[in-house]
């Protein structure tokens, strides 16, 4: 317990800017009309497209059990939020296609 609040000591400023930027991203995400979500997705695809990468290069210079783990979490986390904006982008631009008209 001690180790963990010496490090909330240490690192209050950076703990402070990330649950600021949380609290800001909810806020901006939650006023994109629907009409640029898609963009904002493949946007965000193409980020963590990045992300994904640079973790796969700090994974391979991991040299503790610890850092594997936390590498391979990385790798897994980035790669399931690539593969899951473009589903969401998928379907979203499926409802912009016109249905085909149906024969009788």
């Amino acid at each position: 317990m001690e180790g963990i609040l010496e490090f909330i000591y240490v690192n209050a400023e950076a703990i402070f800017i990330v649950i600021l930027s949380v609290f800001l991203g909810i806020e901006v995400i939650s006023h994109v009309p629907a009409v640029l979500h898609t963009p904002l997705m493949s946007g965000a695809n193409a980020i963590h497209g990045v992300v994904v990468i640079g973790s796969i290069i700090v994974l391979g210079h991991a040299e503790t059990t610890v850092n594997l783990i936390l590498g391979f979490l990385a790798v897994f986390l980035g790669t399931l939020n690539v593969v899951g904006g473009f589903v969401v982008t998928d379907r979203m631009l499926d409802m912009f296609k016109k249905k085909p008209k149906k024969l009788n």
